[in-house]
């Protein structure tokens, strides 16, 4: 039997804290690898077109639990820097579908880089037994994350994501 044999189980609530807080340091050093010219609003639209390429307008208004004119104005301003493209639909003229421009992709795929870069300075400065088990603890939390995502769209009859 090892000492972690005797070592207390951890409650949801104390590892939600720390979660919480580690999600916040996040934010942090993501601040320090800036989404500009993007708001974090804007982000948000950009991150949902990423997963849900060519959605319409009221879709996206769901995703983002969104009014469709403060969404419309988000999109407006995503287009005009050239994040976003609209594409008329074929079967209905009316409907317009939402997309990541290849600007858009690569502004993306360089601020993933630039917080990559941020987070490896962070893990380099963890014993790596202990990057190790953070590693399989985030495995495990995003599994776990997934069935609970897909258990409530179910539940909900959502088919968006």
């Amino acid at each position: 039997m090892t000492v972690t044999a005797f070592r207390p189980r951890p409650e949801p609530v104390e590892v939600a804290r720390v979660t919480a807080t580690a999600g916040e340091l996040l934010e942090v050093l993501w601040g320090r690898a800036s989404t500009a010219p993007a708001s974090a609003s804007q982000m948000r639209v950009l991150l949902t077109l990423e997963h849900q390429d060519g959605i319409n307008l009221r879709a996206l208004c769901d995703a983002l639990s969104s009014a469709p004119p403060a969404t419309s104005r988000l999109c407006d301003r995503l287009v005009a820097a050239g994040f976003v493209e609209r594409v008329i639909g074929k079967a209905d003229r009316r409907e317009i579908r939402l997309h990541l421009s290849k600007r858009g992709r690569a502004f993306l795929d360089e601020l993933r880089t630039r917080r990559e870069q941020e987070l490896q300075t962070v893990l380099r400065l963890m014993p790596v037994g202990k990057r190790a088990a953070l590693l399989e603890g985030l495995e495990a939390f995003c599994d776990a994350a997934t069935l609970q995502m897909d258990d409530k769209d179910a539940r909900t009859g959502d088919r968006t994501a």
